[in-house]
């Protein structure tokens, strides 16, 4: 099998899929988010790890007491599905071994591998940076036409997926956006949780650290109104599928 980029893991997160997770963070991410919370994964190389699947399915098996009927593995990146070749052998692994599987994407690259990749996932969480294609072009550098299609794949194939949105003041906090984002994927009977993400600046030390520039320095974290505006929106359209964090 090929060997994978591994920038780093996390043994029991319990904030990327249902569950205790054991998360396995890629290497390699097409997008440029003026936010992006780990920045040190985007280059394709970096300070990653080329990694034997072997091990990741040997540490997996080794938390599945941990993982109970909810819990089991997420990749999230950077973007997994840049590596969607290499990983397919270790997916098809991992559910020889009865372990659940979850990919954090933002739905940008499509190839054969890449929809080989995602009929042997068990729940994507699909990330939409904003329904509007010139913001989404701002914030990632990238059209979300590819995103968009490979959300209605997802609904077209029967593979559940989640949502995840980004709340960023002055940026993907539009109520037209809101709305847009709700009248798109309302009637999506394959997403089953859609979920409202506050903007945070955790990330920004990295940016430091790497010598880049962070472009919203002067953006606040979200008030409490623009959370609970928000949510009014959205769960106009999505009612408990929505989850506010």
């Amino acid at each position: 099998m090929m060997q994978i980029r591994v920038h780093s893991y996390e043994s029991m997160g319990t904030f990327d899929g249902p569950g205790l997770r054991y998360v396995v963070f890629l290497q390699g991410c097409p997008f440029r988010c003026l936010y992006c919370a780990n920045p040190d994964t985007i280059d394709a190389v970096g300070e990653s790890k080329l990694t034997d699947p072997d091990y990741i399915v040997a540490q997996a098996v080794s938390f599945k007491p941990f993982f109970g009927k909810r819990g089991g593995i997420t990749f999230s990146g950077g973007e997994p599905t840049v590596q969607a070749e290499a990983l397919l052998p270790l997916f098809e692994k991992l559910h020889a071994e009865g372990i659940h599987i979850c990919v954090d994407s933002n739905g940008a690259i499509w190839n054969k591998h890449v929809e080989a990749l995602l009929r042997e996932t068990d729940l994507v969480m699909l990330d939409v940076k904003e329904i509007n294609d010139e913001r989404h072009q701002y914030i990632t550098g990238r059209s979300n036409a590819q995103t968009l299609r490979t959300a209605q794949w997802l609904e077209e194939n029967k593979r559940p997926f989640w949502l995840r949105y980004v709340l960023v003041p002055g940026v993907s906090n539009f109520e037209e956006d809101l709305r847009a984002l709700g009248e798109h994927f309302k009637d999506y009977s394959m997403l089953q949780r859609v979920e409202l993400l506050p903007y945070h600046t955790l990330g920004v030390h990295k940016y430091e650290a790497l010598g880049w520039e962070y472009k919203l320095k002067d953006v606040p974290v979200n008030t409490a109104e623009q959370k609970d505006e928000a949510e009014r929106v959205l769960r106009m359209y999505f009612g408990d599928k929505l989850v506010v964090n």
